[in-house]
């Protein structure tokens, strides 16, 4: 209860945290099985080498570290960054086009700042990312839900939209998208493209999980089909390298840029100069490459050994069979309540996320979103048979 006298933002209004706030006070409980986060796994963040990287990097260039940075970026890592994206991807990246971020949900919040008026309308896929809702949210827009399918979200879905709301701005997850796990496929990424021209909106292109690729191949960003500037690209090394170093960057217009990176002055500065140069040195030892081809086989072992427990679950179970990333998602036959589950699930030891969380309009009680990456492969037949058992007993 607050102060009387004091009352707290409308923006506030829309967004209680309260699945994200349960799920944290599941994680701290000792034993607790969880597949409701979205970690990667220990295995996985290269401790030693950044010890090493951290401390040869404040010896060799530690006032500059130390002392306030750049709102543009760490210099050296600015560059590393930008040699890296022309060489990863085919469309153009330079100073005036790309801006590091704390995180790619610093980049997410960044655009909203410089884009949003309260009201506008944000196309966003149905599900989507719980977190960026929020954060939809905080800034008032109003959220429309996009059908997708095996293939991602449908573009006759979005032209549809667009002719009805006039968007703004387009919200996707083009790989291994969370919590779906499913990609969307290159004739879908071409035809986002030339909607986003033809009715004069701004696709935000989240691609935190592209390098976690367990079989297929890599597909072109839609900001490779954007010849004009209606494709932003957020990128992140949180799910490659580290989410604790908080390293990400955009890729947007020059114009749209620099309006983030005045709104980036008041956000936070800038993202920490430390970690900005330890991933900079990842990149300039060229050690991101085999750092992710190591960690790829333990997590395809993660992830077939809980789609292959998924396949003893009760009839009419259906989930998706990503080629990647770190999610699996689990749809029940219709009457089935996983929301209500949850707490029964934790009070046996397993912890997942209601799918409800994911869709801006609610509903969908059947579903669930499973992760993977942060369990051992004991505790992902463990847990997941607790799940079998659970959900056996209480189909409708």
């Amino acid at each position: 209860m607050l102060p009387e006298g004091l009352s707290f933002a409308t923006r506030f209004d829309k967004v209680t945290g309260s699945a994200i706030r349960e799920i944290f006070k599941v994680l701290a409980r000792p034993n607790m099985i969880s597949f409701a986060g979205g970690n990667p796994s220990l295995d996985a963040l290269p401790d030693e080498a950044c010890a090493k990287i951290a401390e040869e990097v404040l010896s060799s260039d530690g006032k500059r570290i130390l002392q306030y940075g750049a709102t543009e970026g760490y210099p050296p890592f600015l560059e590393s960054l930008i040699e890296y994206l022309n060489k990863s991807y085919s469309f153009k990246a330079d100073k005036s086009t790309v801006l590091p971020t704390t995180g790619s949900t610093a980049g997410m919040e960044l655009i909203c700042k410089a884009m949003l008026n309260p009201g506008d309308t944000v196309l966003v896929e149905s599900p989507t990312f719980l977190g960026n809702m929020q954060t939809l949210n905080l800034y008032q827009a109003n959220l429309v839900p996009i059908a997708s399918d095996d293939e991602g979200v449908i573009p006759e879905e979005v032209e549809k939209a667009a002719q009805e709301h006039h968007p703004k701005l387009f919200y996707v997850i083009p790989n291994f998208q969370n919590p779906s796990g499913r990609t969307l496929s290159l004739e879908r990424r071409k035809s986002i493209a030339q909607l986003a021209k033809k009715y004069g909106f701004l696709v935000l292109e989240d691609d935190p999980y592209r390098d976690l690729r367990y079989s297929g191949e890599h597909l072109p960003t839609i900001k490779e089909f954007d010849e004009e500037g209606y494709v932003v690209y957020m990128g992140s090394f949180s799910k490659i390298v580290s989410p604790g170093l908080r390293v990400g960057y955009l890729v947007a217009q020059q114009d749209i840029l620099r309006k983030c990176a005045i709104g980036k002055q008041g956000t936070d500065l800038h993202t920490p100069n430390l970690n900005q140069a330890i991933v900079d040195q990842f990149l300039r030892r060229e050690l991101l490459a085999p750092h992710i081809e190591s960690i790829l086989p333990g997590y395809r072992v993660k992830m077939e050994a809980m789609l292959r427990e998924l396949e003893t679950f009760p009839e009419g179970t259906r989930y998706t069979r990503p080629e990647g990333g770190l999610f699996l998602f689990v749809e029940m036959p219709e009457g089935f309540n996983a929301t209500k589950l949850f707490d029964k699930a934790v009070e046996n030891g397993v912890a997942y996320v209601p799918g409800t969380f994911f869709y801006p309009d609610g509903g969908h009680h059947n579903t669930l979103r499973l992760n993977f990456s942060g369990s051992t492969l004991e505790q992902i037949k463990e847990g997941m048979g607790i799940l079998r058992t659970l959900f056996a007993e209480n189909m409708a």
